[in-house]
């Protein structure tokens, strides 16, 4: 790290988390922590530092994390006065939870773009080929899609919502704006927006020989409109109702045994028979997940088969567990929602919103 500078930045963060040097200290309370941190933090409240600075390894490059950056100044200068040299993530959680990176790949005559919002663990994504491009679950900051078409020299045709979203603002309306985009949205969830009606086997047409297919109309479950779209044989984008380590919880609407019933029913109806060599990208990761710089965050279909017990239980079994695993709901879930459906305005406060894990997972 730059002894010269105090402060690291979500970008240059991410490009160091793989950097056993690194040392990710993080000085909240330990409440706060557990609800929402970075993966691999040590945790040390502030106000115990002075007493526990032995703790925290002179031989690695510290970066204090608190949720804005005052506690995390005041830790630093705790460590100053022990001669410990640290930085402080610029902006805190608050940052972190608008820090992003990508990666890329080409499936068949396609290329998936994977955008990775890491503080939040929102996945979106950009599928081109040609001079063509869809845009998948894009988040608020929709310029990121923008800048995205055009370094690959790809026209914005069509976007695209996996569901109605309740941990996060989705960007689909203000990206459609920008780009003169259709916007597609599965009439199941209540939009109350101008959008173009997905139609089961729908075809989003990028080049020659390369379809982006709605799958099923619904997938309900997570919420009622839910919709996967397929890449060929390829790949799959299921949106929130099968992820790497769960599947979407269903109690977010309040009918969380009419959904769960539904979701089951969607996963082995319409998700399982596809093939073991599909890959699987997801809407979301959550903390036990390890991201990598380099590599997508998803599955092929065949390990998640075996990896996740769930999928091998009966109906009945599955919705008991259903309903007994879910824990805390998105922070701000309702108005998101209300945000997404079109029945409240955006503002400046809306990103405020938006701060904190997904929790869309059950478990």
């Amino acid at each position: 790290m730059n002894p010269t500078s105090t402060l690291i930045t979500g970008d240059e963060l991410v490009g160091r988390l793989e950097d056993e040097k690194l040392f990710l200290l993080d000085v909240r309370e330990p409440a706060e922590v557990a609800d929402w941190a970075i993966r691999g933090v040590t945790n040390i409240p502030v106000d115990s530092l002075a007493s526990r600075v032995a703790e925290v390894p002179e031989d690695r490059d510290v970066v204090v994390i608190c949720a804005r950056g005052a506690r995390a100044e005041r830790a630093r200068q705790v460590l100053a006065t022990a001669g410990r040299v640290s930085r402080v993530l610029d902006g805190g959680m608050g940052a972190w939870a608008s820090t992003y990176d990508t990666v890329a790949e080409d499936f068949g005559q396609a290329r998936v773009i994977q955008v990775r919002r890491r503080g939040k663990g929102c996945l979106s994504y950009v599928v081109g080929a040609g001079e063509t491009c869809a845009v998948i679950d894009p988040s608020l900051e929709y310029q990121r899609y923008l800048d995205i078409a055009q370094s690959h020299g790809w026209r914005i045709a069509y976007i695209v919502d996996t569901h109605l979203h309740a941990d996060h603002v989705s960007g689909a309306r203000e990206l459609a704006e920008a780009s003169g985009a259709t916007l597609l949205l599965n009439p199941g969830d209540p939009f109350d927006f101008q959008f173009s009606p997905l139609s089961d086997g729908y075809q989003m047409s990028l080049a020659d020989g390369v379809d982006l297919s709605v799958a099923s109309v619904a997938v309900p479950g997570h919420t009622e409109g839910s919709t996967m779209y397929r890449l060929g044989e390829l790949a799959v984008f299921t949106g929130d109702t099968l992820f790497l380590d769960s599947v979407g919880r269903p109690d977010l609407a309040e009918q969380a045994e009419a959904f769960a019933h539904h979701l089951y029913r969607s996963l082995h109806e319409k998700v399982l028979p596809l093939s073991d060599s599909v890959v699987v990208f997801p809407a979301h990761y959550g903390p036990d997940i390890e991201v990598r710089e380099g590599s997508f965050v998803a599955a092929k279909l065949g390990a998640l088969r075996h990896q996740l017990a769930a999928l091998a239980l009966g109906e009945d079994e599955f919705v008991a567990w259903a309903m007994a695993s879910v824990k805390d709901r998105p922070p701000n879930y309702q108005r998101i929602v209300l945000v997404n459906m079109g029945r409240d305005e955006l503002s400046a406060e809306t990103a405020e919103l938006e701060v904190g894990p997904n929790r869309c997972a059950i478990g």
